[in-house]
């Protein structure tokens, strides 16, 4: 049974649909298929656009990809989840990877409640929009093992916001502006990445985590 957020026209239960991406021609190839659906009403943007679209949009579901162009690489999922002054956030699910577990971390304190892997069959996405959007959990199975390795993690996710900028070749002066944090704050949390990784140095512990897919 739909529940409030899921509107209907012409007696046919309707999803909104705001699909997230960064590829233009898979952005476009995956929103037009899921138009073919006559529950779904699909809008589609990148990253830098979406925050944008929310207000006038305003999906039941926005379906993210992890992997982010913009803001050195970091999915900016909070934009998604912010309740506006007239309206409440989407629910979010995101199409990941299992060897990405920093992104799948970052997604679950984002409070996503789908997770499609982008590696599993497209009807995945079909099933997890129409999940979510009655407010029920989804997970591929075969993202179990991301999720593992997510819970093993030694990084807070600040400290993994530090470092993926710094991976982007950001300075201490840097990250400090973008964090909005002193560049005291910054040094300390690279030294704690440093020690938590095993790592020799900033570059090392870089390398480890991006070796871990932890970036």
């Amino acid at each position: 049974m739909a529940t409030w957020r899921v509107r209907r026209a012409e007696g046919v239960a309707v999803i909104r649909v705001l699909l997230v991406h960064d590829e233009c021609l898979v952005r476009s190839v995956l929103a037009e298929w899921l138009r073919r659906e006559p529950d779904l009403a699909v809008h589609d943007t990148s990253w830098r656009g979406a925050p944008g679209l929310l207000p006038s949009v305003r999906p039941d579901v926005c379906a993210a990809d992890l992997e982010c162009a913009d803001s050195y690489g970091i999915p900016p999922l909070g934009e998604l989840c912010r309740p506006g002054p007239d309206r409440t956030p989407p629910r979010l699910l995101v199409l990941a990877s299992a060897n990405r577990p920093g992104l799948l971390k970052r997604a679950a304190e984002a409070g996503a409640l789908g997770y499609v892997d982008k590696e599993g069959s497209p009807q995945n996405l079909l099933r997890g929009i129409r999940r979510v959007a009655e407010g029920e959990r989804f997970v591929n199975d075969s993202l179990g093992f991301g999720f593992l390795k997510a819970a093993e993690m030694p990084l807070t996710r600040r400290e993994l916001s530090v470092l993926s900028l710094a991976a982007e070749g950001a300075s201490i002066a840097e990250i400090a502006g973008s964090l909005h944090l002193s560049h005291g704050t910054v040094r300390n949390y690279m030294a704690a990445i440093t020690r938590k990784t095993g790592a020799r140095n900033r570059i090392d512990a870089i390398r480890i985590s991006q070796g871990q897919g932890w970036l």
